[in-house]
């Protein structure tokens, strides 16, 4: 369950105070007050976890001053002022330094729960795309995020890194459940424009007049946020399944991107998930906008094509499930590692992530197998297996460095532990370790 957002209210009046506490508070909030802008200023930085309520007249610095000091250090911290009965001057300047929007004394109460709902809503996902990008910010943290030592993942990442820095339009196509928007935000991470906006819409979750809106405007008066294009400007914008766009909105969204200079002025990063059997991003996009989006192209690698990466990936989740369920993550036995390799993964790491949780769920009740899952998966499938054959030798090593892997994990890198709990010779270990590029450091 989602943290209650603060919500930090600044006004000289202590009934004023008081009375809008207790009614946020009793609405889930978690409430702390200021009596004055002065004193909110020593709490309230760039990432302040919520929102602000203040009073535009107070004594000393009043609101707007609080709002432009607000403004100035974090811009898309959403500030409701109260204006008293009359002040409507007062209320356009607000709106103009950049207030979420006002409540006029007296004040519905309801309309208040509606507006700090509304501007929790638009925090939460400000402070989550913030802390993503601060994530994929540095190379480490972008390899951790794209787990795996297959070469098409080794690829990935050299283009994902090689394609950040250019600054042309991009389109990230593949199969469904492949991590796409992982990479989009990536590729904004890395690149230039990492301290800038970064605007996601997906085009198949809203009505053609909607997106329209959203991406184009006009927007309503009530509306608090700038068109897509507009709000992105300068930074990226994304557009997740823009294979949806109409043929009209296609046509607009290629005006305007030639309208924009070079270097364009808002990166598009466009996503196609097509699911239809032999259809491609090629088939339904007008031929000169998807080769001014195919200029730069990723195609996302399947699950079955990653080898032993699956074992990798299916033991960090795991492990991490049963860390949240407070329980032992399942031991993989040879036959079951190779099952997971061998499985068809139609929804590629969506779908992993959805058994190694199962399979911890199982193990914690002490039944089931990971085979049983993927069978449950697959029922028009018999058996679970790719069309293409392995070696046997591929399926042996890919066991093997998983299980070296896992107790070194479990050990953290204590080598006369794992020697002894696998039954190996130093010398052994050290060289099946120097085979499969573990290094002892990693688990310390």
């Amino acid at each position: 369950m989602a943290q209650a957002m603060k919500i930090a209210i600044v006004d000289d009046e202590q009934d004023m105070r008081q009375s809008i506490s207790q009614w946020l508070a009793l609405s889930g909030y978690d409430t702390e007050t200021f009596s004055s802008a002065e004193d909110a200023l020593k709490v309230l930085g760039p990432d302040y976890p919520g929102i602000v309520i203040s009073d535009i007249k107070m004594p000393g610095m009043d609101g707007i001053q609080l709002l432009k000091k607000l403004m100035g250090a974090d811009s898309t911290l959403p500030v409701i002022m109260i204006t008293g009965h009359g002040d409507v001057p007062m209320a356009v300047e607000a709106m103009r330094v950049g207030a979420f929007d006002f409540l006029e004394k007296p004040f519905n109460p309801d309309r208040m729960s509606e507006l700090a709902k509304r501007a929790s809503n638009a925090r939460r996902l400000t402070l989550d795309n913030r802390a993503l990008r601060r994530e994929l910010s540095g190379g480490t943290q972008i390899m951790n995020k794209l787990i795996g030592a297959s070469p098409v993942m080794e690829r990935l990442r050299e283009d994902i890194l090689d394609l950040g820095q250019a600054d042309g339009h991009v389109l990230i196509d593949g199969e469904t459940g492949t991590g796409k928007t992982l990479v989009a935000h990536a590729l904004h991470a890395v690149g230039s424009r990492a301290g800038k906006k970064f605007v996601l819409v997906s085009c198949a979750a809203l009505e053609e007049e909607a997106l329209s809106k959203r991406l184009f405007g006009p927007m309503m008066p009530e509306d608090s946020q700038l068109p897509a294009i507009e709000e992105a400007r300068g930074g990226t914008l994304v557009l997740e399944d823009v294979e949806a766009l109409s043929d009209t909105l296609q046509a607009r969204l290629l005006s305007v991107m030639n309208e924009q200079g070079t270097p364009a002025e808002t990166r598009i990063v466009a996503i196609s998930n097509l699911q239809e059997a032999g259809k491609t991003s090629e088939d339904v996009l007008r031929p000169d906008l998807f080769y001014r989006l195919a200029a730069l192209r990723i195609t996302m690698p399947p699950l079955r094509q990653r080898g032993e990466d699956i074992l990798t990936l299916f033991t960090r989740l795991s492990e991490q499930f049963a860390e949240e369920y407070g329980c032992d993550a399942p031991q993989v036995t040879a036959q079951e590692a190779a099952q997971l390799l061998q499985a068809p993964w139609p929804g590629n790491v969506r779908q992993l992530i959805n058994i190694a949780e199962r399979a911890v769920l199982q193990s914690r009740r002490g039944s089931g197998t990971i085979a049983s899952l993927l069978m449950s998966d697959h029922e028009e499938m018999q058996p679970v297996m790719t069309t293409e054959g392995k070696p046997l030798k591929e399926y042996v090593e890919a066991f093997e460095r998983m299980l070296i892997d896992n107790t070194m994990r479990r050990h953290k890198g204590s080598i006369a532990s794992v020697m002894e709990e696998l039954c190996l010779p130093r010398r052994t270990l050290n060289e099946k370790m120097a085979k499969y590029s573990l290094q002892r450091s990693d688990y310390l």
